[in-house]
């Protein structure tokens, strides 16, 4: 079979390897589409902690089970299934273990035309999905449930301002808080995405490259109750002025880098929180799939590109200009 591994100087080369067999309580799936996500791209430009060589890339995968390892149950060969990334996250649902590992790296990953996996990683494709909407779910589907539901306890009629909108994280961010009917609204750098957000039902839309953005937020929204960020950086005391008193900063992410300054006064004046979350854990996860199927949400697909172009679409990640999630196609 074919797999996208990595290899010394981050260099991604699509290489033939033996067919994975399954083990005890395994399942091998056969890859209909698996989806991309941004830490694909920083593995590939070396900008991911702890690369290792030879490792399948790919955290995100949806296919049909084609062979069953022993003790697993045969009703599963067949089945439509999508992989959650987590392994062993531990007994703590607050924190992951010291073991925690994510597929893609430090582990084989789903950039291959077959992935062994245990049956305890896989889930039902929910009905409305096509496999590559399925596979579009996974990681970032899981990231932005439990920061929207654990940590932001995000309800009905709350003010939510979801930063970076266009991402994979931030659009399932935006789908999930617009099924419990929170009032949405987003920043992005592009008029092309402050146009579909506002077309998906965002109540205002920020251009975070226009100086004055903050005062817009201000004069209009007046402020937020939860605010779902991923870049960190300067910008991240711009959110802190918009928060509500009481509100929370949820962050799972900070490629904008760290902040020269962090405004503790007004976060404590406010009593706000600022709160750290990545991934989730697996009751999340089987929570996050019955979410998705019983509020019938669509993940948005901005690319689509062919299995052979995967070490070209990994690459591409870094001018995406559409919301949602770029998906290769086996």
């Amino acid at each position: 079979m074919k797999a996208l591994k990595v290899f010394q100087n981050n260099e991604l080369k699509l290489v033939d390897i033996a067919d994975p067999h399954p083990g005890q309580g395994q399942v091998r799936v056969k890859l209909k589409a698996a989806a991309i996500n941004k830490r694909d791209y920083w593995i590939s430009v070396g900008k991911y902690p702890s690369i290792r060589e030879n490792i399948t890339l790919g955290s995100d995968g949806a296919g049909i089970i084609d062979k069953l390892g022993v003790g697993v149950q045969k009703t599963w060969l067949d089945k439509a299934v999508i992989i959650n990334p987590n392994n062993n996250w531990g007994p703590d649902p607050e924190v992951q273990s010291s073991d925690y590992a994510i597929l893609g790296m430090p582990i084989d990953g789903t950039f291959a035309e077959y992935v062994v996996v245990d049956v305890s990683r896989l889930s039902l494709l929910p009905t409305h999905l096509s496999f590559e909407e399925g596979a579009a779910l996974p990681l970032a589907g899981l990231t932005a449930y439990r920061a929207i539901f654990r940590h932001g306890q995000v309800a009905k009629n709350e003010k939510v301002l979801i930063s970076g909108f266009g991402g994979g994280v931030a659009h399932y961010a935006f789908l999930f808080s617009r099924a419990i009917k929170a009032n949405i609204s987003v920043t992005t750098g592009k008029q092309l995405k402050m146009d579909i957000a506002k077309e998906l039902g965002a109540t205002y839309q920020f251009n975070y490259n226009d100086e004055d953005w903050v005062k817009q937020a201000l004069d209009t929204a007046e402020g937020f109750d939860v605010i779902i960020d991923s870049a960190g950086g300067d910008q991240f005391n711009n959110l802190i002025k918009l928060l509500n008193p009481g509100g929370k900063i949820i962050f799972y992410g900070a490629s904008n880098g760290l902040p020269t300054s962090l405004d503790l006064y007004r976060v404590f004046w406010k009593q706000g929180t600022i709160q750290g979350s990545t991934m989730g854990n697996d009751e999340e996860f089987e929570e996050m799939v019955r979410f998705v199927e019983e509020n019938l949400i669509t993940p948005m697909i901005s690319m689509k590109y062919p299995f052979e172009q995967a070490d070209f679409a990994v690459k591409q990640m870094e001018h995406a200009e559409l919301p949602g999630k770029t998906v290769l196609l086996f």
